[in-house]
């Protein structure tokens, strides 16, 4: 399963409304950290599929999300539960990390 593209328009549907813990890369093409952690989501994305709702938010065609959610850097990766965000993280990071943080809300 690859990571879902969220946008601007179907946040609040993909990701808040879904109930789902979901895992929001915000990223853009231009960012070479951003295409470091690439492979990383999209291995998430295959193992946790089911489990896990993976989404890509490209922040220069969708601004109003990430600004809503004070993403200044990119890349940033929000875990939401129960539409909340519940934790960021920040930069290029390590998978082990990553997987550690979503462990936390099963």
């Amino acid at each position: 399963m690859k990571p879902i593209t969220v946008t601007d328009d179907s946040f609040e549907k993909d990701i808040l409304l879904s109930g789902k813990l979901s895992l929001i890369d915000f990223w853009a093409v231009w960012c070479g950290p951003c295409k470091a952690i690439a492979p990383i989501i999209e291995e998430i994305a295959n193992e946790y599929d089911g489990k896990v709702l993976v989404g890509k938010v490209d922040v220069d065609e969708n601004n109003q999300v990430a600004m809503k959610y004070g993403v200044r850097a990119i890349p940033t990766l929000i875990i939401f539960k129960g539409g909340q965000e519940v934790d960021r993280i920040m930069g290029n990071t390590q998978k082990q990390n990553i997987v550690q943080r979503i462990q936390k809300f099963f």
